[in-house]
């Protein structure tokens, strides 16, 4: 006696519970199986089975596959996972049965088998051994859109699908950086939920929906949802801020000075970006950017930023920083929602404190103001590097268009007889050529010559270039403002590890107690 071929293994999406979205592939499927096997809780009720009931016969054989736990305990020695991994390989066998038999299995399974379904775990576990299609349906995500009326991405925007049982500070960052988002499996994570989409700014733009497309929908606003009436299935929307935007009509108008007083309550956030491009812009950074009305900053900054439709950008020179923050926070006290755009941190060397400076003043000391950090280019170079402010160390700028040379040279001398490591801002341009040369000249009566000096230009760019020299060879001709200097304490080692390495540079923590400072 031959041994029959065996079945065919068939994940079958059933979209997201009306059956009128059923595809017609998963009911042709559906029809031509020989076996239908669909996950229930305990009580034995299973949704799968509701959604396809119409298309199931009498001689079809049913596999319900019952979860051994959901949301309750259990005494399995290896726990809640070990519970589950145990039954989704016992279910595995019991579907392998039937296609050693030459059997056709059509496991079914509401929404998209591979968006979070139960089927994947089958899939995973007997796709290698037999042939296996899957049939795609239609998601709870897409029938919410739907269901809302309201579109979840347009044009550039990014759609972050995430499920609510991530820890609330997880959540909280994602939906800061995203565009557009879907909270899943709600129930019990639903506070959570909520304060996440509070703390990261988007309560008063998502929505809710429960049920979409299965009877028992309800649709609103979430910020009005009562926790104790969600159930698991209900997804939080946060949709496109593109799509809401007007199609027809001028652009709004900025209000006048005199109506100042009654505009919508704007604010000013000052937003680092970090030393480069998007890679570096924080979670936070992110989603103040994609919600700001307007951007202001330095054209050079601005260019990192995506353009977004709304959005109206002020661009201008990098010397007009007082006039930038009284712009913007004039922008404000009118109503708007404005990002100061500054590069690294806006709190280093940056836009920050003449925002600040600014909202002092009369007019503005009503227009609220927050500062967002961004990776410092004194961060961002000693990484690169290695570890070079391991330790103390302090920060300085060689600039004196805002403050004497004097002054400058004072503060290197205090840091340098204290053996702090450096990190060196603006260091020169076209027009300053000479301070590099008086800081090293000055460092050299303080520290070795031997003293690793790490230069780093353009972290994060296209033209970054990190390397490390003594500080007795560091020539002045080979910075400019783009570059950023670390200038070791005595304590700072540099070491190549292999022959073909660049050189490793850090500073231990642990300081000799007999070294004297300056040593």
């Amino acid at each position: 006696m031959s041994t029959p071929a065996p079945g065919r293994l068939y994940g079958v999406g059933l979209g997201p519970g009306d059956p009128d979205l059923m595809t017609l592939r998963a009911v042709q499927v559906i029809d031509e199986a020989d076996v239908v096997a669909y996950h229930s809780a305990r009580h034995g009720r299973s949704i799968a089975r509701s959604i396809a009931a119409a298309h199931l016969r009498p001689d079809h054989v049913e596999e319900a596959l019952v979860y051994p736990v959901t949301t309750g305990t259990t005494d399995h020695p290896g726990g809640y996972q070990g519970a589950m991994d145990d039954f989704y390989a016992a279910c595995a066998e019991r579907l392998a049965a039937h296609l050693d038999a030459g059997r056709t299995v059509a496991v079914i399974s509401e929404g998209d088998p591979l968006f979070y379904g139960s089927y994947m775990h089958m899939h995973k576990r007997l796709a290698h051994r037999y042939p296996t299609e899957v049939i795609p349906g239609v998601t709870s995500v897409s029938a919410a859109s739907a269901r809302l009326g309201t579109p979840l991405v347009e044009g550039e925007e990014v759609l972050t699908i995430l499920p609510g049982t991530l820890p609330e500070e997880e959540l909280t960052a994602r939906l800061a950086a995203t565009d557009s988002a879907v909270v899943m499996k709600l129930g019990r994570t639903f506070p959570a939920v909520r304060g996440a989409l509070e703390a990261s700014g988007r309560l008063t733009e998502a929505r809710y929906v429960e049920r979409a497309t299965m009877e028992g929908e309800r649709t609103g606003h979430l910020a009005g949802t009562d926790p104790d009436s969600v159930p698991y299935f209900a997804v939080a929307v946060v949709p496109s801020r593109v799509a809401a935007l007007p199609v027809d009509g001028p652009a709004a108008a900025l209000p006048d000075e005199e109506d100042a007083a009654t505009a919508p309550a704007g604010e000013v956030v000052v937003v680092g970006t970090g030393p480069a491009g998007p890679l570096w812009l924080t979670p936070e950074s992110r989603g103040a950017l994609a919600a700001a009305q307007d951007l202001v900053g330095y054209t050079t900054y601005l260019d990192r930023v995506p353009h977004r439709p709304g959005q109206t950008r002020h661009g201008s020179d990098n010397k007009v920083e007082a006039e930038r923050a009284e712009f913007a926070l004039d922008l404000a006290r009118r109503g708007r929602r404005v990002a100061v755009v500054s590069g690294g941190d806006p709190g280093v060397f940056a836009m920050a404190t003449a925002v600040l400076e600014a909202a002092a003043e009369g007019p503005y000391r009503n227009v609220p103001v927050r500062v967002l950090p961004g990776v410092t280019a004194a961060n961002a170079a000693a990484a690169r590097a290695g570890a070079p402010l391991g330790h103390d160390y302090a920060v300085i700028s060689l600039s004196d268009r805002l403050k004497p040379w004097e002054v400058i040279a004072e503060r290197l001398t205090a840091a340098a007889r204290a053996d702090l490591a450096l990190a060196l801002y603006n260091p020169g341009s076209r027009s300053r050529t000479w301070q590099v040369g008086k800081a090293r000249d000055l460092l050299l009566e303080h520290r070795g010559p031997d003293t690793p000096v790490v230069l780093a230009r353009d972290v994060g760019g296209s033209g970054e270039r990190v390397r490390t020299v003594r500080l007795a060879d560091l020539d002045p001709a080979e910075v400019d403002m783009r570059t950023l200097l670390i200038i070791g304490s005595s304590q700072t080692r540099a070491v190549r590890r292999t022959p073909d390495a660049p050189e490793t540079v850090w500073t231990p923590r642990r300081y000799p107690q007999d070294t004297a400072a300056g040593g």
